[in-house]
Parts: structure tokens; sequence; C-alpha cells
């Protein structure tokens, strides 16, 4: 916006600085709507017709009047991004299903929405109107309609399902696309470049502008402006802080509200078609949307303080699981083993602290000037409004020499050149499979045809081009290396958004991380010990996300439970006799991809059925996946825990803890434990009392539940929360590793 402001009496200089990557914290975790609010529509009319219209006339319409207007204004800010940035956005159609003509108790606390399914038709006839009727229009579905059209849905209770359509993005490329439009138009970006102070006036003690220093380079410097914006989302308060000569605490202005997701094989949901829970049991809306071939299910508002790193708590997961199965068919499971991705967003609700006392918190925008200070932060909204807000904030800080606002007219990075034949044009050009085709393209749009140029060969007779980094997902190597050309540092920033790997798909990332690895290395010149250092850096942060198995009382975890075996096993009885045969054996393992020779057969028989009568009973199937479960995943990622802790211990990189080191840890630690008690510790560990402690004593040391002095505890406490909200980038980097402004420093889970 600010870049592109004419009618002044001189161009505007800008500046953005990004602490991470674009897109690294909120940005990337939205639930991948570009909706107008049809929540806030009904919590404002609920609001309206409430006892307080009688008792407070005039604040009751006003408030209905403010959240009103932000609905509208919502709806003319999505249609200028599904019609505008086209390369960027799609309609998707959200069921709503009614199994019942009468809902109590209501949704919203409010009497009158207990006959939404009688008035929804009309709810959303008027919520296309706000629009002026420019998004696809809503309709009525049939049950037996809905049996075609999401067969995945319960069909034994519903009445009817009510149809809406919302926008859809892909949010981490979409911030991306602004900043590099920004660049193209003339402002000056970086990302992993913070703000660590301010620079203030001698005489009016204003800011004049900020210290920032890159977070990779570790160089310092200066930025001189006349104007300073803070948009720090959830973080706000935490930039606020620095605006302030005397340092210290300020007023709070931002609260955070965090939104779980997980994500789903994409069987789950039709790959056009979603669904709109209303009404879940403790009244939070919750979405279940097919994006990118899987499926996403989010919920919304909870307050929470923001943190850096996605995991959400299990107790999400679960509450998400079983919300979800209301509206599925009775054949279909939503297993804990079927979530391929967790993570969590926050969003920040407003208010500003230098408006008279009573001020509301926000669903909308707040923008607020500090007038001691002289900084401006912008705080509040949804991606729906990006574009707004930024209109907001620039008219107010400019004031009368604010200029015209074109951001209305500009189409983002990549809408030149884009027209929907495409995909076709690029599949007949570089024989690249329809799947990646349209992946490219709905990615890059225009842009596309630069990041081909750095397509290479499969070696295949076909697809001839596109060498996939995983199967069973859309994303190729010439990706990452024009990722690099676009600000990309860090493993990390691949594989969660110049990819959406690590969204969609935990494990998936973490097979596909090598090849990043290589990739990177080749594009950006990294040393061995660098590429090494990003490599450990980006599975710290993959461990972030939650996947099929749930992270628990610190590195315990939970397994998987019986009814999930249960339901594997009935899976694989075909016949339903109550028994595995070899055959059914044999043809569940060719079905996952992994087909078994006679030999491996009569081994993986034998070896499940344990009192040898020829078939496999229910109770023998359950207990052989809880122990190969507890031998392969649980002992996989205890070692690849124990290790990562072993590493950060060891600080002369000898391979081996000695007593100074442990010592050294406890105290990094907070927590300064006795000479006599690191002894004990050591000598606990030392089994083979050669005076030195391996990395194979120290996880078995690990995954022993004696732990009578807590070390055990502290360490892997610090572990899990440490890592999952501290940031990588917080220390100096290692030994013999050389930092250069397109690479990265690790940094540790101790701070």
């Amino acid at each position: 916006d600010a870049a592109t402001r004419t009618d002044l009496p001189s161009g505007l200089k800008v500046a953005c600085i990004e602490r991470g990557d674009f897109a690294s914290e909120t940005s990337s975790r939205s639930t991948k709507l570009i909706w107008a609010g049809i929540k806030y529509l009904a919590s404002a009319s609920a609001a309206l017709l409430s006892w307080d219209l009688l008792t407070s006339p005039v604040t009751t319409v006003k408030d209905f009047y403010s959240e009103f207007s932000m609905v509208f204004n919502c709806h003319q800010e999505r249609k200028y991004m599904l019609d505008k940035q086209q390369h960027l956005t799609n309609w998707v159609p959200i069921v709503c299903p009614f199994t019942e003509w009468n809902i109590w108790p209501p949704p919203f606390g409010h009497p009158i929405f207990s006959f939404f399914p009688v008035l929804a038709p009309a709810v959303f006839k008027f919520y296309d109107a706000l629009s002026q009727f420019t998004c696809p229009p809503s309709y009525i579905m049939t049950k037996k309609e809905a049996r075609t059209k999401f067969p995945q849905l319960s069909d034994q209770d519903i009445k009817y399902c009510a149809v809406f359509y919302e926008g859809q993005h892909n949010d981490a490329r979409t911030n991306i696309a602004i900043a590099l439009s920004a660049a193209e138009k003339g402002a000056h970006i970086a990302n992993y470049v913070e703000m660590t102070d301010g620079i203030f006036d001698e005489e009016s003690g204003k800011v004049i502008g900020v210290k920032a220093q890159d977070r990779i380079s570790g160089e310092t410097f200066e930025i001189y402006a006349k104007n300073i914006i803070f948009a720090g989302g959830p973080f706000t308060d935490k930039l606020r802080s620095k605006e302030e000569k005397e340092g210290g605490p300020v007023a709070k202005a931002v609260q955070g509200a965090s939104g779980s997701h997980i994500v789903l094989p994409g069987y789950f949901a039709p790959k056009d078609m979603g669904l709109l829970d209303y009404n879940t049991s403790d009244g939070r809306f919750l979405f279940f949307l097919p994006w990118q071939g899987s499926v996403i299910v989010g919920t919304t508002d909870k307050k929470c303080d923001a943190e850096t790193l996605p995991y959400p708590p299990e107790e999400e997961i679960q509450w998400m699981m079983k919300e979800v199965e209301k509206y599925l068919s009775n054949d279909l499971k939503v297993r804990r083993s079927d979530v391929l991705s967790a993570w969590r967003g926050w969003r920040p609700l407003a208010a500003d602290p230098h408006a008279p006392p009573g001020g509301q918190v926000s669903r909308d925008h707040v923008i607020s000037k500090n007038p001691s200070s002289g900084v401006t932060f912008i705080a509040g909204g949804k991606w729906t409004t990006w574009r707004e807000m930024a209109e907001d904030v620039l008219d107010k800080v400019l004031e009368d020499k604010a200029g015209k606002c074109n951001t209305l007219d500009i189409v983002l990075h990549g809408g030149e050149g884009f027209n929907k034949n495409l995909p076709t044009q690029i599949i007949q050009k570089y024989g690249l499979s329809e799947e990646v085709a349209n992946h490219l393209v709905k990615t890059y749009g225009g842009r596309v045809w630069d990041v081909l140029e750095k397509c290479k060969p499969t070696g295949k007779q076909w697809p001839r081009y596109g060498v996939q980094l995983v199967e069973g997902y859309p994303y190729i190597e010439a990706e990452i290396r024009f990722a690099c050309k676009e600000y990309a540092c860090t493993i990390e920033d691949i594989l969660s958004r110049r990819t959406r790997l690590a969204f969609l798909n935990s494990e998936a990332a973490e097979e596909a991380l090598p090849r990043v690895a290589d990739v990177m290395a080749e594009e950006l010149g990294w040393s061995k010990a660098t590429k090494k250092e990003q490599i450990k850096c980006a599975k710290k942060y993959l461990a972030a996300y939650g996947g099929r198995i749930p992270y628990e009382d610190n590195v315990a975890l939970r397994f998987m439970s019986h009814e999930d075996s249960m339901d594997m096993f009935r899976d694989i009885d075909r016949d339903g006799s109550g028994f595995i045969d070899p055959q059914e054996l044999k043809e569940i393992a060719t079905r996952l991809g992994n087909p078994l020779s006679d030999k491996q057969l009569k081994e993986l028989f034998r070896e499940i059925d344990t009192d040898k009568n020829g078939k496999i009973s229910a109770e023998e199937f359950v207990a052989w996946i809880s122990a190969k479960q507890s031998k392969n995943d649980v002992k996989q990622y205890l070692t690849a825990s124990a290790t990562v802790i072993f590493e950060e211990i060891d600080t002369d990189e000898s391979g081996f803890l000695d007593q100074e080191e442990l010592k050294a840890v406890t105290v990094r630690l907070g927590e300064d434990f006795t000479d006599k008690e690191i002894r004990k510790i050591f000598k606990e560990m030392d089994t083979d009392k050669d005076g030195k402690i391996s990395l194979e004593e120290f996880i078995n040391w690990m995954d022993n539940e004696h732990d009578k002095t807590g070390f055990r505890k502290l360490l892997a406490s610090n572990m899990q929360d440490n890592n999952m909200q501290g940031s990588w980038l917080d220390e100096k980097p290692p030994k013999g590793v050389t930092i250069k402004r397109k690479y990265t420093n690790s940094g540790s889970f101790l701070g």
C-alpha cells in the first residue's frame, strides 16, 4: 500500500522487517479460509435481540452496527480477493447438515437460533446479498443429494443440508505474494531481521527509528523513519515494550486466541466440498475442509497466550476428532493414527490502550498511536481484511498527506500471465503430471514458467519432468531452487511455507528433509557443517508439529488405543470371520504398497500367530500391534529426542558427556543440582564404568523410568516446553559453522 500511494508531494520510502520468515507465525496457521464472518453476523444478531436492547438500547444498537459493518466490509474484501487474485484463491462450498428442525440448547445462547434449521436458507441468501450476490449462490441439498455429493456424511438422521460458499487460499503463499509485490513496487523488505530497540530523539523522547539485527548473520544496523508501525499480531505487546525509552511493561493491548487444527487423509471429505459444525459441544465453530489433497479440521478462538511453535494440546486434538465423528458415516472412524499433522495459530484480539476507559476487545482491527513515542500499532482483524487494514493504518499515520490508496487495482505477484488454461499449457510443454501442474499454477500463477526453468527430467516415460520430493504430494525439487530466490533461508522455510508438507503430513516432511537439505546446499553454497546444523534445526522444528503419535507427559507417548487396533483388525479381516488368514495378510500388505514374498509372509504370520493354530485372532493382532508400536514408533521417538538432548549437553562436541557438562546443563536450566547429585546421576548413566557417558548409555538412561533425582524429568520437560515454544535462532552458531546472510545459525532448546 505505502509503496504504491499516489497524489503525494513526494513518494514514500518504505521498509518492512520481519523477525522470522514471511508468514512464519500466525499468517501461515489459519484455517485457509477467506471468510466473510457468518459467525459474527449470528453473534451480532443474538446480541441485538437480547434483553440488552431494552436496558441499554443505544449501546446495543451501536455494538450491532459495528459488528455488522465489520461483516459487510469482510464481504467486500473477500470479493476483492476472489475476483482480483484468482491465481491465489478459489471458492469452496461448505455444508451445514441439519439433523433436527429445532435445536436445544440453542446456538449462541439465543432462543431464536433454535430455529436455525428452518431459517438457514434465508440466512444464507442474506449472507450472499451482503456481497451483492457476486459469490456462488447458496442452495439446499436434500438427503438424497447429500448421499451422492458428500458420501462421507452420515445420512441416518439428516433432514437436509444448507450449502454456502467461502473463499479459500494457501495462506503462506498469499503472504509471500504480498511481500514480493511490495518489493516489486519499490519497498525494501527483509526476513529474519528483528527490531531490538527503538532509536529515541534526545529532546522529544519520540522514536525516530529502530535498531535492528540480522538474526542469521548477527549483523546490527539502524533504520531511521518518520513513521513507525508495529504489526506484530498476537506478539504486538512485546514490540510495544521497546517503544518506551525506559523500557519495562506496557498496558496490555492484545490478547491471543488460538485456533487448533488437525489434518486428516483426503478420503474423509469430497475434494471440493467442506462442512461447518456451528453448534459444537463447547459453542465454537468447527470447520472440516478439503485443502491441498487433505482435509483440515479447524476450530475458532480459544483465548490463551501466543506461542511461537505450533504444537496443539492433545486434548484439543482429541476434541476435534470426537466432534467430527458426529456427522460422519458409521463406516468412517477417525482414529488417532489418522492425524497426519496438527498445529495451532494465534490471532490477536485487540483493544486500544490509549483510548478512553471502557474500550472493548475487538475482532475487527484496532489502530492506536502512542502520543509519547509517536509509534502506531495495528492489531486484530483477520486474513480477509489484510488489504483494508493496511489502507486504514496508512490513512491514520499519514493523515492529511495520505494521498490515494491504489491496492484495489493491484494484482498480486504471480497474477500477471495467469489464465485458467495454464495447467494444460505446461503439461503439453513439460510433460508434467496433472496433479503437479495444477499445484504449480495454483501456487505461482504466471510465475510458473520461472519455476519450470529449474525443472529437471524424471528419467521416466511419464511424467517427463518434475522430480517429486516425496511420494503422494505434488511438490517438486524445482520449487526448492526457486524458493531460494524468494527469500527462503532455511529448511524450515521450504518444508512449512514454500511447500506445505509440514502442515499436511509431518512424517512426509521428515522424509523430504534430506533431499531439501541437499538442494538448498547446492543453491546457497552451504558448507558440510552448515548443512548438518540446518538439518538438526529442521528436525527440531518438525518435532513441534503433531502427527500420528501424540506428545503427553513430557516425552512419554500415548499408544494406539485398543479401538484403533480393532478397527485395523476388522479392515484386514475382509470376510468377517473374526480371524485373519495368510491370504488376508498378504492382501493388506499389497494394498499398503508393501507386497510380501511367500517367505516374508510365512515369517510375519508365524510372528503374530502366537498360539500356532494357523489363524490370527483379534487378541493376537492387538498384542502384536502394541509390541510393534513400542519397538518402532516409540523407541524411534525416544531415541531421536534423547539424541537432541545429548548433543545440547555435549558442549565440547567430544561425543561423550562428563560430570562438568551435566552440572552445567542443570545451571542453564535454572536447577542447580548438588555435586553429590551429579555424581549419582553420572554413576547411573556410566554403565560401562569408563568415566564418560556415550550416546547409547544416555539414551538407555533416558528410557529408564527410574528417576529419583528428577534430572530426567527436567531434561524431558525442557526438551518439550522450550523446544516447542522457543526459537532456534536464540544462540550463537556452534563451533565450525560459518554464518552468511543466506544461511542460518542454530538455536537451542536450552535457550
